[in-house]
């Protein structure tokens, strides 16, 4: 129902691929995003966009979050998303598969705004020669700049990590 709206950490996530070409060949990027506050949970880069790179996002947003069963994840009909693997490793983490509508891209919306701004702020900003060059520098605009630093005006103009730790600091005066 295209409502992304939530109260709290680990109701909701999104995960989304975006590729981008080098001079070696593409990369890929996998992302799954928290939709409270638009931090990026999990996230996998190779060479090949398979359904073992988005379990490996996958794996590392539950190690990182441990969320409740029953929690959503919502992605789009790729392959990756639609396979055995992937449908199995949410089920075995008692988590709740959501796919949206096929061909649709505002179904993932939030996802796809991401990908507009690492577009404009990194992988537009140069040519990459080779795939470890623009892997790494994508783990930088990841971890470095957009969880830390960037900020997002849905969110009062702070940073994702910023936000959730002005919840944390909130929930534990109360």
């Amino acid at each position: 129902n295209r409502d992304f709206s939530r109260d709290g950490p680990n109701q909701l996530w999104m995960s989304d691929i975006t590729e981008h070409p080098t001079r070696e060949g593409r990369v890929f990027c996998c992302v799954v995003l928290d939709a409270w506050s638009r931090r990026i949970v999990g996230w996998s880069i190779d060479a090949r966009p398979t359904a073992a790179m988005v379990n490996s996002a996958l794996a590392m947003a539950i190690n990182a979050r441990k969320p409740s069963l029953g929690m959503v994840v919502h992605a789009d009909h790729g392959s990756q998303y639609t396979s055995w693997a992937f449908s199995s490793h949410i089920r075995s983490a008692g988590l709740v598969q959501s796919l949206g509508t096929v061909g649709d891209a505002y179904d993932n919306a939030m996802v796809e705004s991401l990908w507009g701004r690492m577009q404009t702020e990194l992988l537009n900003t140069k040519t990459w020669s080779t795939r470890l060059e623009l892997s790494t520098a994508m783990f930088d605009w990841i971890e470095g700049f957009y969880n830390r630093t960037r900020r997002h005006s849905a969110l009062g103009n702070i940073s994702p990590m910023e936000f959730e730790r002005r919840h944390r600091q909130l929930k534990s005066v109360a």
